[in-house]
């Protein structure tokens, strides 16, 4: 690890102070998620990709998914499968395609060249012009006389970038710095990335640090010829940044082309391949094409749901489950909502009743500290204070999203924040399609919320995220109103320290991954609809 790289940690830890982490997988608009989240539900079509231009006025690091957009949001349809085996840790880092050339020597057109050709869900483009250091005043004055060199490697924030592509790379989600080249400035607001399959790390002095080059799977040289780049930049320069042409001339001759001959130039020998003519060369592009899919295959590993239903057989339950006690009040709400004659109010109206007093039993839990307070007459009474910072609420939806009323009027002011999971019915797996958690989380308690869990699926995704968001795993509650033996298994061998709580433990999962005896599909008989057959709700009928 580079030296100092805790103080790179810690800038990027601030910089998710006073941002909402609400997003749909990588990245959204400002604005409410219900609509764009309706509109997802509505759509249930995958949609074409969409490759988007550009934009050199600011710094871009993106994914390119198929999408939707919407008047407030953007959504990413194409779906996250497992990053994670059934022990709930990572089984295949990203696989991280260097590309490195010289000012406008085409890198963006040949990773955008690349991403289409790939043709997989989750590829994250990655450029090391959101990297820029923060300039000092004196060296905002020089940038404005186009007397700064910005192609020099001490222009870079390597230590930052280190860290984010080493986060990236594991499957974790970063901010990216957004760099205003009109302002030379970062921007306030950072743009949040969620992990890939594929990352494409683009820059001109990408293969210039050790440590970076350690992090990268596959190095691309972009040779372009310099008259070429030339005139690509003083178009890019004086259309896109609002430079005038003597200035441009002035700092290529100064600065770029110097820099390319002294630190750029020389890395081609690092290259694993090297591409003349960029995007116009369909011969390398296939090439490097054909190699990241062998690649890819290699490290392809199934997420196999009967490791699951087999793994765990016979074993006695975990000391982190906390069954709520069957007095004769709670089972006889239990008789009343897995009765399947029971009509839709008596179901939710009971159902609501089980909530409440799950989520008070789960909040005996938390942590709290003594304090002392004076009453109304003038005594001193010992009480008890939630030791921790905040609490937040998390549901799986659609069925988790029951819970979150119980939550609310049990814990005041509470933050919420949501997931979505499908199945894909050509692998089987679980797949990650929405995402929206509040900012700053991983110093919260968080309470994630789902109906029932038969093998566990989907609670191990929604896990498996709020590590990925730095949620301490001790500080992560599972709730469900009724859960399998085999779902418990499953998340206490993944995870350990988390809290698992329910209202009752069913023993049996029937071949479909059924509970048995069940409550039935508990989002159909709450909402009084018929599921979609794409989802992958833990809803029993539902999961696995």
């Amino acid at each position: 690890m580079a030296v100092g790289m805790s103080q790179a940690e810690e800038q990027m830890q601030q910089k998710e102070e006073g941002e909402d982490d609400d997003r749909s997988i990588s990245r959204s608009d400002s604005g409410s998620g219900e609509d764009s989240l309706d509109s997802l539900l509505s759509r249930r079509c995958p949609l074409t990709p969409s490759l988007s231009p550009r934009k050199r006025t600011t710094s871009q690091s993106k994914t390119e998914p198929p999408l939707l957009r919407t008047n407030k949001r953007t959504i990413y349809t194409a779906g996250r499968p497992p990053w994670y085996n059934v022990t709930g840790t990572t089984f295949k880092e990203a696989f991280v395609i260097g590309l490195c050339g010289g000012s406008a020597s085409g890198k963006t057109t040949v990773a955008n060249k690349i991403i289409e050709a790939l043709d997989v869900p989750w590829v994250v483009l990655l450029s090391m012009d959101s990297f820029y250091k923060v300039l000092s005043k004196e060296a905002q004055e020089l940038a404005a006389r186009n007397e700064y060199n910005f192609d020099h490697p001490d222009a870079f924030d390597f230590e930052l970038l280190v860290t984010v592509l080493r986060k990236l790379k594991k499957g974790k989600s970063i901010k990216v710095p957004v760099y205003d080249f009109t302002t030379h400035s970062r921007r306030k607001e950072w743009k949040t990335v969620y992990g890939a399959n594929v990352v494409i790390f683009e820059g001109i002095l990408a293969f210039a640090n050790k440590e970076l080059l350690k992090l990268l799977d596959m190095k691309v040289f972009v040779d372009t010829d310099s008259d070429i780049r030339l005139v690509r930049r003083l178009k890019r320069d004086i259309m896109e940044r609002g430079r005038d042409i003597g200035g441009v001339i002035k700092q290529y001759n100064k600065f770029v082309k110097p820099a390319f001959e002294q630190y750029i130039e020389p890395t081609v020998q690092v290259a694993d391949i090297v591409v003349p003519r960029g995007g116009e060369n369909f011969v390398a592009l296939d090439l490097i094409v054909q190699h990241v899919h062998s690649q890819l295959e290699k490290r392809k590993l199934r997420w196999d749901i009967s490791a699951l239903a087999s793994a765990h057989q016979g074993q006695p339950l975990p000391e982190t489950l906390s069954v709520l006690e069957s007095t004769p009040q709670v089972r006889g709400m239990h008789t009343i909502i897995r009765n399947k004659d029971t009509n839709r109010d008596e179901f939710i109206f009971y159902s609501k009743r089980l909530m409440r007093l799950l989520i008070e039993h789960a909040l005996s839990f938390l942590p709290l500290k003594p304090v002392s307070v004076e009453t109304p007459q003038g005594t001193v009474y010992e009480g008890k204070r939630l030791s921790g910072k905040r609490i937040t609420g998390v549901s799986i939806l659609r069925a988790g999203e029951t819970m979150e009323q119980a939550l609310t009027a049990v814990c005041k002011d509470i933050r919420l924040g949501k997931i979505l999971i499908q199945t894909n019915h050509d692998t089987g797996e679980p797949e990650l399609h929405y995402l929206r958690l509040p900012k700053d989380i991983s110093e919260d308690y968080v309470i994630l919320m789902d109906s029932t869990v038969s093998t566990g699926a989907a609670a191990l995704m929604a896990v498996r995220v709020l590590l990925d968001h730095d949620v301490q795993e001790d500080k992560i509650f599972l709730l469900s109103l009724l859960m399998a033996e085999m779902g418990v298994h499953s998340v206490a061998y993944a995870f350990p320290k988390v809290r698992i709580i329910t209202t009752a433990v069913d023993k049996k999962v029937n071949d479909e991954f059924h509970i048995i005896p069940g409550i039935g599909n508990f989002g159909d008989r709450y909402f009084g609809t018929d599921a979609p057959s794409d989802w992958y709700e833990s809803d029993e009928g539902m999961d696995y």
